[in-house]
């Protein structure tokens, strides 16, 4: 393939080809061409990244955290002066709009960065003084070489969300992109080389779960590993790591439920973010609403404004400008996603819209396209609403009260992130300290503070991302004990 761009592995300041010389097609969603291939590396190229991360560990902790945030700052100085570039790559990448990712994506790939830079340099001590007798004070330290393990979902977006901090906090970092989207995080590799980040800060692996994830998390020096991925392969990583002891962040699958009650506000902007939070980015989004609990007393209005707009939803070339959803992002990906909705129906469900392949013209012909589906007339217990299908499918569950809204909603394994709608304040505040989820969205969906923590309970995550918690997982925390002078 010598015509293909080939990107490299960023190990010690330097892009490297993979030890083993193997490589990986990645494809194109829009188009199913082969349009880069990138490194298939295994345990040799994580043990080179691991060796450059730890031999530049001690340096870059002992940095005054000014001088830290000042090189995230110039990584993304130079994300954001190249930002169109990296929106294309995105788009081309996992087969999202080039719009969203322009808007959304990129931006919010350079605001990660920046925010840990200033993070960083605010962060409170801790003291306690303990009357005439002493006094504490805590010290959070980095911990030496992390991992870090990013999905295709987003992927500069999780990427920096997770090596941000990671930086920010003194250590050194070894990261797996996905091999299915690689092609942004190559792109900041090169970034951080003409930003001048020292050689073994960043170090990045591309390759396989199985070979590149698996000697990453299984490496004895590596301290904390933090994931984004599925519930499956994040309960594998705690089995595996379990006798080492390591730190783990894991923020998995979700089967979020969209709750909206008779009461709400169901404007048409407010209606708009109801459907943009069960099929932004062609649903795939671990947060996307894809149950949507709806009060009995407004069901049969609600649906038909609610169908008129996710009909009027274009699927296109995600080039176009006028495109709300691209290609979802492999064909094994596509696969699965049309399985799951001949599964709804065999499990009895009404499809209202959508439900099949959208086949477009020209360049986009042979691409991975599914139009934005909606089923009703499932159980809320059967499998299409219990397990997770991470696409543009959302299913309709009509509900009577508060109690049945709960059950239905805290029903499933995950508990990651719920959308609430009604303008009862009392109702909002009773429900969400009652629903089973990391996140609750009130009137609202996708509103994002970096300052707050963010993950699921249940099969949806293990501890908290975002703001002080993210630093706070990224260090140890280490107590001195002073006794005070004798008067």
């Amino acid at each position: 393939m010598p015509d293909l761009p080939t990107l490299a592995n960023l190990i010690d300041g330097r892009l490297e080809a993979p030890v083993g010389g193997r490589w990986l097609e990645v494809h194109e969603p829009a188009t199913g061409v082969v349009h880069a291939r990138c490194p298939r590396s295994d345990e040799r190229d994580v043990a080179a990244a691991f060796d450059a991360a730890q031999r530049a560990a001690p340096a870059w902790a002992s940095l005054a955290a000014h001088d830290r945030a000042a090189c995230l700052n110039r990584l993304a100085d130079l994300l954001e002066s190249r930002l169109e570039s990296f929106a294309q790559a995105e788009s081309r990448d996992s087969g999202k709009p080039v719009a969203l990712a322009r808007r959304v994506d990129i931006p919010r790939a350079v605001a990660n960065l920046r925010f840990f830079a200033a993070a960083i340099q605010t962060v409170d001590g801790e003291s306690h003084a303990m009357a005439d007798q002493a006094i504490n004070y805590t010290l959070r330290q980095a911990l030496g070489v992390v991992g870090c393990i990013s999905p295709w979902n987003l992927p500069l977006y999780l990427f920096t969300w997770k090596i941000a901090p990671a930086l920010a906090a003194g250590n050194t970092v070894l990261a797996k992109p996905s091999e299915i989207t690689p092609l942004t995080a190559f792109m900041l590799g090169e970034l951080a080389i003409e930003a001048g980040l020292p050689a073994g800060v960043l170090n990045i692996v591309h390759g396989l779960g199985p070979e590149v994830g698996e000697a990453l998390v299984t490496h004895p020096g590596i301290k904390a590993v933090s994931f984004t991925g599925s519930t499956r392969t994040g309960a594998a990583i705690a089995q595996a790591t379990a006798t080492q002891f390591k730190k783990l962040s894991l923020e998995m699958g979700g089967k979020n439920p969209a709750i909206v009650f008779a009461d709400a506000d169901l404007s048409d902007a407010n209606m708009d973010t109801i459907v943009r939070s069960g099929f932004s980015n062609q649903g795939e989004i671990c947060l996307c609403g894809s149950r949507l609990l709806v009060q009995r007393d407004i069901h049969d209005e609600f649906r038909s404004r609610y169908l008129e707009k996710v009909k009027a939803l274009r699927v296109g070339d995600p080039e176009a400008a006028d495109s709300d959803l691209g290609a979802l992002v492999s064909s094994a990906h596509f696969d699965k996603v049309m399985a799951c909705i001949r599964r709804a129906r065999e499990e009895g469900g009404q499809v209202l819209t959508g439900g099949d392949a959208v086949h477009l013209q020209g360049r986009c012909a042979n691409g991975w396209f599914v139009a934005p589906t909606v089923i009703e007339g499932l159980s809320a217990d059967c499998r299409t609403n219990q397990e997770e299908i991470f696409g543009p499918v959302v299913t309709l569950i009509p509900f009577t009260d508060e109690a049945e809204a709960l059950a239905i909603a805290n029903g499933t394994d995950y508990g990651l992130a719920a959308s609430l709608w009604t303008s009862n304040l009392d109702r909002a505040q009773r429900m969400a300290a009652r629903l089973e989820f990391g996140i609750v969205w009130i009137n609202c969906w996708m509103l994002r503070d970096l300052r707050t923590p963010f993950g699921g309970v249940k099969n949806s995550g293990l501890g908290r991302e975002g703001g002080n918690e993210a630093l706070r997982f990224f260090t140890e925390a280490r107590n001195i004990c002073i006794a005070n002078a004798n008067p």
